[in-house]
């Protein structure tokens, strides 16, 4: 969904860098994937295509944060009776 992101802290020797990955518009979602080593992070469409992607050494990665825009409507636990 739009602004969804995520924040990548990665360590770059004496001192660590921070990247940042963000759904640009309505309809793309961000995926992370860690594979052989390797984290990638890609904004995605609906239909699945790729659209960027950032990739990462794993051994450099320090945190890998998702912070998913607040949604509006009805909450899980809404209208359900106790």
């Amino acid at each position: 969904m739009k602004g969804d992101r995520v924040e990548i802290v990665v360590d770059a020797g004496d001192t660590t860098r921070t990247y940042e990955v963000t759904a640009s518009r309505a309809g793309r979602r961000v995926e992370t994937a860690v594979r052989r080593g390797v984290v990638e992070v890609s904004e995605v469409t609906r239909n699945g295509s790729v659209v960027r992607t950032a990739r990462f050494m794993a051994t450099r990665v320090l945190a890998l944060v998702e912070q998913p825009v607040p949604r509006s409507g009805v909450d899980e636990g809404e209208g359900e009776a106790a």
